[in-house]
């Protein structure tokens, strides 16, 4: 078995039948910030929280930072068919045109087919910031593919970021090979340091012309996923780790993964909740393994948050995903339809398109610290959750109906703090709207003491109101940290004079927040 032992010292590594301790690297990136309070290497970091090489890598990367992810844009090209691993939550063979799932595609391209793709949507998208290959395969199991398309598209489009995930079985054998190609940021997906554990989401892989299953499997995938994030770490890589909540599976365990991966320098742990409808086929899918609540991503979440951060603010994206988080404006470029444009690629207009971004992001980052100093210090023990319904761009700019998510926003006297998501199904359809969906969003927002949107119509805002979850609709089309402080200082004030009383919402602590609390 992988054991952990010790925090920053040893972690027993079994290759080929034979135990091997390793030493664990001592991480030397995150530190709690005396400004924020918070690690300073995460998705929520700002400005002064990191150094500038380091700032300058994340801070118009949708998926590094946070603050980001509502202004900046990314795309994936679908470059990496093959796969070296098998895994119970996967198959690359289902694709439906409105499915956000991983591995889903609509068609492969070549690299330069790719590479005429990254310029068309950079020319016509200014905000695109960042190239990732992430698939349907494996990146790294497909390595001429996918190294020649990063290598055209740094010849035509010198000026966007790099990103590559990978399963991390080949990775530690193209390390040099990432460094030459100036990319700066690797996503590894790491379910598990416990072999008994990996044989349970992966039934095999096929490794050094062999395959290999079971715990067997699972010994070598992660001994090479941990040699690889220390190497990458070691040359200077931002490492993002992508873990997958299987409930009653590796969801205590990803605890462990976390003290792993953070000891050898990992800048950012995404822990995502499993997707597993019948429909897409997967082995968990098929057998009837269920998904996390949100409340018990969430616990899981603020379990793992301390020296490292956590990302909050993931969608979990196809393998050919274009546009903001949240959207997918993939079908505007098919390949067919790529050919077919005049594109013509103008570094100096995306120059000047991103500085106007960059303007509104600090004009929202101001107007929410022109809110705080008013908080500051009171009533300090109050913490609540609130619901955002958004388009994006920071704004609360979304109907209640037509909401495909809300952002969850933590409240307290230090601002407001994104913590992350709860993916729901359009309560409008055709002009009316759906009980059981609006019975359905409640459930999934029943922690949340208020709701803000653009609009809502008179149905879903009485049945919210009889739940006890306000709905806000006086703040529409402004910033959401500022409309989310200066409606916390309202509510501060009712609970002051008397009006209302504080009650924490939701349900009691979810079965993994005992567990983790008990620890």
């Amino acid at each position: 078995m992988n054991a952990v032992v010790g925090r920053g010292k040893y972690i027993k590594a079994a290759m080929n039948g034979g135990n091997i301790m390793q030493p664990i690297t001592e991480h030397k990136g995150c530190r709690a910030s005396a400004k924020t309070g918070r690690a300073s290497c995460g998705s929520q970091a700002s400005q002064g929280d990191l150094p500038i090489g380091i700032w300058e890598k994340v801070k118009n990367h949708p998926c590094y930072s946070e603050d980001a992810h509502h202004h900046y844009a990314r795309m994936h090209v679908a470059v990496a068919p093959a796969c070296n691993i098998q895994c119970n939550y996967c198959n690359r063979k289902y694709d439906c045109a409105n499915e956000s799932r991983p591995g889903v595609v609509s068609e492969k391209l070549t690299p330069e087919q790719a590479a005429r793709k990254v310029i068309a949507v950079a020319t016509t998208i200014p905000q695109m910031t960042v190239l990732g290959i992430a698939g349907p395969g494996d990146a790294l199991a497909n390595p001429a593919k996918t190294f020649k398309t990063f290598e055209l598209v740094s010849q035509a489009a010198p000026d966007i970021k790099l990103c590559l995930s990978t399963n991390g079985l080949a990775l530690p054998d193209y390390v040099d090979t990432i460094v030459r190609a100036k990319i700066d940021h690797v996503t590894i997906t790491i379910n598990m340091v416990d072999p008994e554990i990996g044989a349970k989401i992966y039934p095999w892989i096929f490794f050094n012309h062999k395959r290999y299953a079971g715990i067997e499997a699972a010994r070598i995938l992660t001994h090479r996923q941990l040699q690889g994030l220390e190497m990458l770490s070691e040359r200077g890589i931002l490492c993002k780790i992508n873990s997958v909540m299987i409930p009653n599976i590796n969801d205590d365990h990803l605890v462990e993964v976390n003290k792993a991966v953070t000891s050898r320098g990992a800048f950012l742990h995404n822990i995502m909740p499993l997707i597993s409808a019948p429909e897409h086929g997967t082995a968990f899918g098929l057998n009837g393994q269920r998904g996390p609540t949100a409340q018990e991503l969430k616990a899981l979440q603020d379990a793992c948050e301390g020296q490292i951060s956590i990302m909050r603010h993931c969608r979990q994206c196809r393998a050919d995903a274009v546009g903001l988080l949240g959207e997918d404006r993939s079908a505007e470029f098919t390949n067919d339809q790529v050919m077919k444009m005049d594109v013509q690629y103008d570094l100096a207009v995306r120059k000047a398109y991103q500085e106007t971004v960059e303007n509104e992001r600090r004009s929202k980052v101001a107007a929410g610290q022109r809110e705080l100093p008013e908080v500051s210090g009171e009533m300090a023990a109050i913490t609540l959750l609130v619901a955002v319904a958004t388009k994006g761009s920071g704004l609360i700019n979304e109907h209640f109906g037509h909401a495909k998510e809300f952002q969850v926003y933590e409240l307290s006297t230090s601002g407001a703090k994104f913590v992350g998501l709860r993916r729901v199904e359009g309560y409008c359809q055709g002009g009316y709207g759906e009980e059981d969906r609006l019975s359905a969003i409640m459930r999934d927002i029943r922690d949340c003491h208020a709701v803000f949107v653009a609009k809502i119509g008179g149905c879903p805002k009485s049945s919210l109101i009889k739940a006890g979850i306000e709905p806000v609709d006086q703040f529409a089309h402004e910033f959401i940290e500022k409309s989310a402080i200066a409606w916390f200082r309202s509510y501060l004030d009712k609970v002051k004079r008397g009006e209302i009383q504080h009650v924490q919402r939701g349900e009691p602590a979810c079965r993994l927040g005992n567990r983790i609390s008990a620890a």
